[in-house]
């Protein structure tokens, strides 16, 4: 009996042999690299970056969303019925309000005001700054822009 060494070392693969072994190598790397090495399609990358930037903007749209929410002089009153709406009906409460929609847009922003309603939610009303009546009055009236600029000569 010969070792394996031996019949390895007088194996004399066919050009058959060479060109199937290095397509099954081939395939095997793509396969893998697609599945667990992360790699992915042109189609695929833009879809994932578009669906990224959607997402950054419904962040963002909703950070100030709650901001706005919280500065506004009846946030006390606008959080209790926000929080004792059922969660399926506050992003529409949110949207109805008009406090994701931004810069003269008719529509609000995509995914703005789940993300919103869910970080009103969590907001302690106990840690709201009591709002005098007369100062809440006073942050209701509205100033038109013409009325604060000035000439430029």
């Amino acid at each position: 009996m010969s070792a394996i060494g031996e019949k390895f070392r007088d194996f004399k693969a066919s050009k058959a042999v060479m060109f199937w072994s290095c397509a099954g190598c081939i395939v095997a790397t793509m396969v893998l690299g697609f599945t667990w090495g992360g790699w992915v399609t042109a189609g695929s990358a833009q879809e994932q970056a578009a669906n990224a930037a959607d997402q950054a903007v419904a962040e963002l749209a909703a950070d100030i969303c709650v901001k706005r929410y919280l500065a506004s002089p009846d946030a006390r009153v606008n959080l209790t019925a926000l929080t004792e709406a059922s969660s399926y009906s506050r992003d529409g409460l949110i949207e109805e309000g008009g406090w994701v929609t931004f810069a003269d847009r008719e529509d609000p922003i995509d995914g703005a005001a789940d993300i919103c309603a869910d970080r009103l939610a969590e907001v302690d009303l106990s840690e709201l700054p009591e709002v005098p009546v007369a100062a809440a009055a006073a942050a209701t009236t509205i100033v038109p822009a013409a009325a604060n600029a000035t000439s430029v000569q």
